[in-house]
C-alpha cells in the first residue's frame, strides 16, 4: 500500500508564534491560516523521505466536522415570534382596540371605611419561591449561566462578568429617570466596536442579534431596566414570554413653586397588536412625564396638570402615525400597517394629596404602610370586562375568565375614539405607597388585596428594592407578558425633591 503524503505538524503559528492546537485550520490568536503556512513547508521538505506513519494511518489536516458547528440558540428566544428587526409581525398581546373610552372624574379620601377591591380567583398563578424581599431570581439566567460555563473564555479574567439575562440600567438622575435610557454595552477588549456575546463571552454579535460564535441571541438594552431617584424608584422587564420589552416608564421629582416636593411616575403599555407598540409607549411616557413636570412647576393643580400631560403623551404618539416606515427607527415593512398604540397609567404625589390618570388597563394600587387598614385599587380599566360588570350583565369573576376580558376599550393613538382622559384625586390619611403598574403584574396580583401581599412592608423606604420583588413575583409566577411598575411614596417628603 502506498503511504499518502502528510505536511509536517507546525510547532507555532509563523505570524505570531501561537502554538497551535491539534485539528486547528486557523490561528486561536491572528487568524493566520495554518494549512497554508504547512503546504508551504511542505514544499521545503518535499525531497526529504516521509516519516513513517502512526498505526497505518494518516492524519487529515481538514478540522473535524464538529468544529464548525454553531450551539442552537437558547430557550429563551422566541423562535414561533419574529423580532422586529426582521421586519416580521409581532405576536399579538391582551391589549385590543375596541370602543370608545369612558369619562370618569373623581376625587375621595382614602379612611378605614372604604372598601377594598373585590378579590378576583382568576389569574391564581404560581407564586415565586420564598427568597425574601428584593431581587428575585431571574429564571433565565441559569440556561445563560449554564451556556457560559461551558465556553469558558482563555482570558476571561481580563473581562467583565457577564450572561444572557444581565439586567441593564437606565442612568440614575438627582431629579428624572425614564425607562427608555441607553444601558451599558459589553465591549470587545482593544477598543473593537463589537458587543461581545453575553453568553459564551468569545464571539460577536451579528447585526441580526445573534453571536457568530455560538449563535446565542442577545438581550436588547430594554429588556430590564431600572431607575432610582431618592425616595420613589421603577423597573421593568421583558417577560419571559416576549421577544422584546414594550413597555417604558418614567420618573421624577421636583419641587413645586411653594417649595413642597412632588413626585412624579408614568407607565405605558404598548399595544401589541398595534404598528411599533415599544415606540409607542416610548414616547407617550417620556411626552408624559416632561408634560407633568412642565404643568406642575408653573403652579397647575395636580389633577389639571395630569389632563394636560395625557393629552401630551397622546399627541406624540399620534405623531407616530404620519411616520413613514423609512422614518421609523423600527421599521416593520411586512406587518399590517395600524397605528401605534399603548395604555398609559400615571400618579403625582405631593405632600397631600395623590392624583392618578390613565387611559387603558394599566393600574395604579393604594397600598398603606399599615397592613392592618385596607388597600385599594385607584384605577378602573378601560376594557371589555370591566364594562360587563359596570353594566351588570356579568360578575366579575365571570367577566374575567371570558377570553375577551382584556380586550382594551380605551387607548392612545391615532385610531383611538375622542380622548376623554380619567384622572382622580385622593387623600391618604396615612403613609403608604402608590404602585404604578401594567398588566404584566397586576395579572399575578388582581386584587388590591393580593397586590399589598406582594409589595414588602418597607416599601415606602427601599422602593427599588420593592419594584425589584414585584417584577421577580411576576417572572416566578410565569413572567407572560412586558412586566413594569413603579413605587411613589406617599407623603412625597421633603429634602427628596431633585433640582427643578
Amino acid at each position: 500500500m502506498s503511504q499518502m503524503p502528510q505536511p509536517p505538524q507546525l510547532s507555532a503559528c509563523p505570524t505570531c508564534e501561537e502554538p497551535p492546537q491539534a485539528g486547528d485550520r486557523y490561528c486561536d490568536r491572528c487568524g493566520a491560516d495554518l494549512l497554508a503556512a504547512a503546504a508551504s513547508a511542505a514544499e521545503a521538505t518535499a525531497d526529504q523521505p516521509v516519516p513513517p506513519q502512526v498505526n497505518g494511518a494518516a492524519r487529515s489536516t481538514q478540522p473535524e466536522p464538529d468544529d464548525y458547528e454553531l450551539a442552537a440558540p437558547s430557550d429563551d428566544d422566541e423562535s414561533a415570534e419574529p423580532t422586529d428587526d426582521d421586519g416580521s409581525a409581532a405576536p399579538p398581546d391582551d391589549d385590543e382596540s375596541a370602543a370608545t373610552p369612558t369619562d370618569e372624574y373623581e376625587s375621595a379620601t382614602l379612611t378605614d371605611d372604604d372598601e377594598p377591591a373585590t378579590p378576583s380567583d382568576d389569574y391564581q398563578l404560581a407564586a415565586p419561591a420564598p427568597a425574601g424581599y428584593g431581587q428575585v431570581a431571574d429564571p433565565r439566567a441559569t440556561a445563560a449561566l449554564g451556556a457560559a460555563e461551558a465556553t469558558p473564555s482563555a482570558d476571561a479574567g481580563t473581562r467583565p462578568e457577564a450572561n444572557e439575562s444581565t439586567h441593564i440600567s437606565a442612568a440614575t438622575s438627582t431629579d428624572s429617570g425614564t425607562g427608555t435610557g441607553t444601558g451599558a454595552d459589553p465591549r470587545l477588549p482593544g477598543g473593537e466596536h463589537h458587543p461581545r456575546c453575553a453568553a459564551c463571552q468569545e464571539g460577536t454579535i451579528d447585526q441580526d442579534g445573534y453571536c457568530r460564535h455560538c449563535g446565542q441571541a442577545q438581550g436588547r438594552e430594554r429588556d430590564h431596566m431600572e431607575s432610582e431617584l431618592e425616595g420613589l424608584a421603577a423597573a421593568t422587564d421583558r417577560g419571559l414570554r416576549h421577544h422584546r420589552n414594550e413597555d417604558a416608564f418614567s420618573v421624577s421629582a421636583a419641587e413645586l413653586p411653594d417649595g413642597s416636593p412632588v413626585m412624579v411616575a408614568v407607565v405605558c403599555d404598548g399595544v401589541s397588536s398595534a404598528t411599533r407598540p415599544d415606540d409607542a409607549s416610548a414616547a407617550a411616557a417620556h411626552a408624559a412625564g416632561e408634560a407633568l413636570r412642565a404643568s406642575l412647576l408653573r403652579g397647575a393643580h395636580p389633577q389639571q396638570a395630569m389632563a394636560e400631560a395625557i393629552a401630551a403623551a397622546a399627541e406624540a404618539v399620534n405623531s407616530l402615525a404620519l411616520e413613514t416606515d423609512a422614518d421609523a427607527v423600527h421599521p416593520e415593512p411586512h406587518r399590517h400597517q395600524n397605528a401605534p398604540a399603548c395604555t398609559i397609567v400615571s400618579a403625582v404625589v405631593t405632600s397631600d394629596i395623590l392624583t392618578v390618570g390613565w387611559v387603558g388597563d394599566s393600574r395604579a394600587y393604594w397600598v398603606p404602610d399599615d397592613r392592618t387598614a385596607p388597600p385599594a385599587r385607584l384605577t378602573e380599566d378601560d376594557s371589555w370586562a370591566a364594562q360587563m360588570v359596570a353594566a351588570g350583565l356579568m360578575s366579575e369573576a365571570e367577566a374575567y375568565a371570558d377570553e375577551r376580558a382584556h380586550a382594551i376599550t380605551g387607548w392612545l393613538g391615532a385610531d383611538a375614539y375622542e380622548l376623554e382622559p380619567h384622572t382622580a384625586s385622593y387623600k391618604p390619611d396615612r403613609p403608604g405607597v402608590v404602585v404604578v403598574c401594567t398588566d404584566g403584574l397586576w395579572n399575578y396580583a388582581e386584587s388590591a388585596e393580593e397586590m399589598a401581599r406582594a409589595v414588602p412592608p418597607d416599601a415606602r423606604s427601599r422602593p427599588l428594592n420593592s419594584a425589584q420583588a414585584l417584577v421577580g413575583h411576576a417572572l416566578g409566577g410565569g413572567g407572560h407578558d412586558n412586566v413594569t411598575v413603579a413605587i411613589v411614596p406617599f407623603p412625597a417628603a421633603p429634602g427628596r425633591a431633585g433640582s427643578a
